[in-house]
C-alpha cells in the first residue's frame, strides 16, 4: 500500500479534520499549521494573524481506495472557498482557503477543480479564492487540537 500526503486549509482545523478523517481511504490526519514565516508557530503564534501560517490539515490517504480528485471534491464542500481570510465567524489570514501541494500532480488536479469548479458556475456570482501553494514545512499543532471534537463527542462544529 502506497501512501500519499494532501495538505488543505479550510477555516478552523477542528471540523475539516473530522469530516476528512470519516473518508474511507483516509489514513491518518493531524491539524497544524502551513505557509507561515515563522519556524515553530504555536496556536498563540498563529493567532496573532501575524506568522503568515494557515491552519491546516495534513492528510495521509491510499490513492487505491480514495483518490485526490475525491479529496478535492470534500475539500470543495466542507467550506466557502470564494471567502476571502475567513470562514463562518473566524477571520484573518490563518483560515484562509488553501491547498498545500506535494506533487506536480496534485498541482495540476487542484488548478483544473478550481477551473472546472468557476466554469460549471457552483459558487456564482461569486469567485474562488483558494490558493494553490507549494507545501512546506508542516507545524504539527499542540495535542489538545488533534481529533479535537472526537476528544469532545462532537461529530462537527460551525463549519
Amino acid at each position: 500500500m502506497s501512501i500519499e500526503k494532501a495538505t488543505f486549509g479550510a477555516g478552523c482545523f477542528w471540523g475539516v479534520e473530522a469530516a476528512f478523517a470519516a473518508i474511507p481511504g483516509v489514513t491518518a490526519t493531524a491539524v497544524g499549521y502551513e505557509g507561515g514565516s515563522l519556524q515553530r508557530p504555536s496556536y498563540q503564534d498563529v493567532c496573532t494573524d501575524q506568522t503568515g501560517h494557515a491552519e491546516v490539515v495534513e492528510v495521509e490517504f491510499d490513492p487505491e481506495r480514495v483518490s485526490f480528485e475525491q479529496l478535492l471534491e470534500a475539500f470543495f464542500a466542507l467550506h466557502d472557498p470564494t471567502t476571502l481570510n475567513r470562514q463562518g465567524p473566524d477571520w484573518g489570514t490563518q483560515y484562509r482557503s488553501a491547498i498545500f501541494i506535494h506533487s506536480p500532480e496534485q498541482e495540476a488536479q487542484a488548478r483544473a477543480k478550481i477551473e472546472q469548479l468557476e466554469s460549471e458556475g457552483r459558487f456564482k456570482p461569486k469567485r474562488i479564492v483558494t490558493k494553490v501553494e507549494p507545501a512546506q514545512s508542516f507545524w504539527r499543532a499542540e495535542e489538545y487540537h488533534q481529533k479535537y471534537l472526537a476528544k469532545r463527542g462532537q461529530a462537527s462544529c460551525h463549519i
